[in-house]
């Protein structure tokens, strides 16, 4: 690749390649969302119960997207995957 080039073309992705990544990044990101609210519920100074709200409010908000994405790419039949 030329230096400076930004763009390349996208090799097609298996859907089961890209449901297993994404069932990754789901089981991660739950991993995240449970941990941030064990350490919200253990936490007992002011400044790291905020800091640990929106920890867990990101990983709620990624969790969620992720999922969105799972069920979207359900729905989108193979042949305009390839």
């Amino acid at each position: 690749m030329r230096p400076g080039f930004l763009f390349c073309k996208k090799q097609p992705i298996c859907p089961s390649a890209e449901h297993a990544r994404l069932r990754t990044e789901i089981n991660s990101a739950r991993r995240h969302m449970e941990s941030a609210q064990n350490h919200f519920e253990q936490e007992t100074d002011p400044t790291l119960i905020d800091c640990y709200i929106y920890e867990l409010n990101a990983a709620q908000l990624r969790y969620q997207f992720l999922l969105r994405r799972f069920k979207r790419l359900e729905e989108i039949p193979y042949e305009y995957l390839v």
